[in-house]
């Protein structure tokens, strides 16, 4: 984010891995998947679920799956890791249930989430959450967290028509907040649907790296490891300027006034 951004009359937030803890959720789910599969390997069904999860939740973003089928092609490729080339559509909804129970079971903010809200919206700067997750999950998430209260505005993708980077998201959630983009910050975790998105839409963004991935080495992003961080860059965007140096009396160039 260059030095000149002005400071922030809101601030919109991702919500997963970003103020909430998805990857350890999203692994507590995971392991129960790979108990009922017999799936032996963690660290290789982590990293297809991630991958298998950018391109199948990529393509309900973009309209190409329903919720259902992104969800269903998710489970089937860890099953057929796990050995079971023949997974019926009913077994995978089974399968995804178990995960989001597990899920919803562990989640939990970051520690530095609850203290940093506190403060901007005691200091009068306008909240919002802006996500690509379904709307009535993402109000579950943010109810079971007690950060509700801090949030009137949530825009999600399902129910604002469009899903990040698509600037319409962001739009949509500085009309509910009343904020030109220009003077609002998005923050959240990912390079492309946050940070670039945010870019695009108009608003000033923060790159939260919690887990150091370093993805905005090539791009002028304002990367954080938290938002303990953030909170420093608002009070810095809010300082008043240095005065310049004054006239001294008596000095030569002082002398016709």
């Amino acid at each position: 984010m260059p030095p000149t951004a002005p400071a922030p009359e809101a601030i919109l937030f991702d919500l997963d891995d970003t103020l909430l803890d998805d990857r350890a959720a999203s692994s507590a789910g995971l392991r129960t998947i790979m108990e009922r599969l017999g799936h032996p390997e963690f660290s290789a069904a982590r990293r297809l679920w991630d991958v298998q999860t950018d391109i199948s939740f990529g393509a309900y973003i973009a309209g190409r799956l329903s919720l259902q089928e992104q969800r269903r092609e998710r489970v089937r490729a860890l099953a057929i890791q796990a050995g079971h080339s023949h997974i019926a559509d009913e077994h995978c909804d089974e399968l995804y249930q178990v995960y989001l129970s597990a899920h919803r079971s562990a989640w939990a903010p970051f520690r530095d989430v609850v203290p940093v809200l506190g403060e901007l919206a005691r200091g009068g700067i306008r909240l919002a959450v802006v996500t690509n997750g379904i709307e009535q999950l993402q109000r579950e998430k943010l109810s079971a967290l007690d950060l509700a209260g801090f949030f009137p505005t949530v825009a999600c993708a399902d129910t604002a028509g469009a899903g990040k980077p698509d600037p319409r998201i962001f739009h949509a959630a500085c009309r509910s907040v009343q904020v030109p983009p220009e003077r609002a910050w998005h923050v959240g975790d990912q390079l492309h649907a946050d940070a670039l998105g945010a870019v695009a839409a108009g608003l000033h963004p923060v790159l939260v790296d919690r887990h150091e991935r370093n993805e905005a080495a090539d791009h002028d992003v304002q990367t954080v490891p938290g938002l303990d961080d953030l909170l420093r860059m608002v009070h810095a965007s809010r300082a008043p300027a240095s005065p310049g140096p004054q006239p001294q009396v008596g000095r030569t160039a002082d002398a016709g006034l």
